[in-house]
């Protein structure tokens, strides 16, 4: 009788310890775009070039991210996006941005 009844639970447990692994890794992905796209934004801030950026952003971020940075009015943007897993049916993947001021030097050369 407690086996029958371990074999249906077992997998339940199973399904549920899955479930919020996947749910951790999610949130852990999330933390790492963050910390990524701020690391990138200080670099972008300081003047260094794209490929400079992308590395920095890339080494931070989760595998299969994606870089994006734009210049605009004094203010430097960088996202990143990490592939979703398997949860992108049912939500949006991990991604984050940060957006820095210039610093002077790089301002007034123009960006």
């Amino acid at each position: 009788m407690v086996s029958a009844e371990l074999a249906v639970a077992l997998p339940a447990l199973v399904l549920v310890l899955a479930v919020a692994l996947m749910g951790l890794r999610l949130g852990v992905d999330t933390i790492r775009c963050t910390d990524a796209a701020r690391v990138g934004a200080r670099v972008a801030a300081r003047g260094e070039g794209v490929g400079a950026v992308r590395s920095a952003v890339l080494r931070d971020a989760p595998a299969g991210s994606v870089v994006t940075l734009s210049y605009a009015a004094g203010v430097v943007r960088v996202g990143v996006a990490a592939p979703g897993g398997l949860f992108a049916r049912w939500g949006p993947p991990p991604s984050a941005s940060a957006e820095v001021p210039l610093e002077e030097t790089v301002a007034a050369v123009g960006g």
